[in-house]
């Protein structure tokens, strides 16, 4: 069985563990983060250091792999890249809950969580290091770009497209066919029957954009 770290031990970090001790394919050493102390527990998983003590940390532990448990999509990808600089030779690992619904012809990328009761039906693609959460719903022939994600109980159509570093918040509903451009935020409880701009913000039923976003805005 594989020996892999978990980054992140908030949360989100919770319930990557908890996937990942369901699924049974790997072994957790511990976790990683750098604001708590050495020591500290998160579900009885000890924190081994921050992200810069990894290099020690494989070889002490025998890690091949590791899961970035991190919610806020532009700062996970920042802590994949320098965990990625740092370890190269450690392996981005999916965490896949055992009772989610992965579609004939649907590819996950690496690094991506799916949580119970999540669907993601047939010939999706979702990228690298995406989130979907708890009784999400990615239908038919849509793609989620890398670093994106679905809150609980978000819902797409079919030929959806959720842009990279994308979230689309608790309950939201994107109509068949939607296109939701990069960095942008769509609120929870939306429904969505136009297409979103690139860096915008939008609410409301139906969902209209009440303003532009920076890359990096705190959405959480």
């Amino acid at each position: 069985m594989s020996h892999i770290v978990i980054v992140g031990s908030g949360g989100h970090a919770k319930v990557v563990i908890d996937i990942v001790e369901q699924e049974g394919k790997y072994s957790i050493a511990g976790l990683i983060d750098a604001y708590r102390n050495v020591g500290e527990r998160t579900l009885d998983y000890p924190v081994l250091g921050g992200e810069a003590d990894l290099p020690r940390l494989v070889a002490e532990h025998d890690l091949q792999g590791t899961i970035i448990a991190i919610g806020d999509n532009v700062v996970r990808s920042k802590v994949a890249a320098k965990v990625g600089a740092l370890c190269p030779q450690l392996q981005f690992m999916n965490a896949i809950h055992p009772r989610a619904t992965i579609g004939r012809g649907t590819t996950v990328g690496a690094g991506s969580v799916v949580m119970a009761g999540a669907v993601v039906n047939p010939d999706c693609r979702v990228g690298q290091f995406c989130i979907l959460n708890t009784n999400s719903s990615l239908d038919h022939d849509s793609v989620m770009d890398e670093f994106s994600s679905l809150a609980p109980g978000a819902i797409t159509g079919g030929n959806c497209r959720i842009g990279a570093y994308s979230a689309i918040s608790i309950g939201a509903v994107l109509r068949h066919g939607i296109n939701v451009g990069e960095h942008s935020i769509v609120g929870a409880g939306a429904t969505v029957l136009r297409d979103v701009e690139p860096y915008s913000v939008v609410y409301g039923s139906p969902a209209r954009k009440v303003r532009d976003r920076v890359a990096g805005a705190r959405y959480l």
